[in-house]
């Protein structure tokens, strides 16, 4: 879990794949419109999505002529899991925090 979980770190650490995965959220679409809001070439952008490609976060299809991509969920939902095992440790953290100082009395507080 922790290679995959280093693949898919590496991969989102770049905006424009950030931006890409952005944008095919909202569905899939052909390398052509992804490749549109960039200023860099098709082979460029091709080399982004083959890294996200290969952290399983995208999928290229094959329709016709086209070959559209899509979101994979899988290795984002493995990556928010991991993170929110962090996230209940400092909330859990600052909540004992939280306690102690109420029972501090008023003149310890300051």
């Amino acid at each position: 879990m922790i290679q995959s979980l280093d693949v898919t770190f590496s991969a989102l650490a770049d905006p424009t794949r950030r931006a890409i995965l952005a944008r095919l959220a909202h569905g899939e679409a052909p390398v052509t419109e992804l490749a549109a809001p960039f200023d860099m070439s098709l082979p460029a952008v091709s080399k982004h999505l083959k890294v996200l490609e290969k952290a399983g976060l995208i999928a290229r299809g094959r329709s016709a002529q086209r070959r559209p991509c899509r979101l994979e969920v899988g290795p984002l939902r493995d990556a928010m899991n991991w993170i929110d095992g962090y996230r209940r440790f400092w909330e859990g953290s600052l909540d004992h925090l939280d306690d102690y100082l109420k029972t501090l009395a008023p003149e310890d507080r300051t």
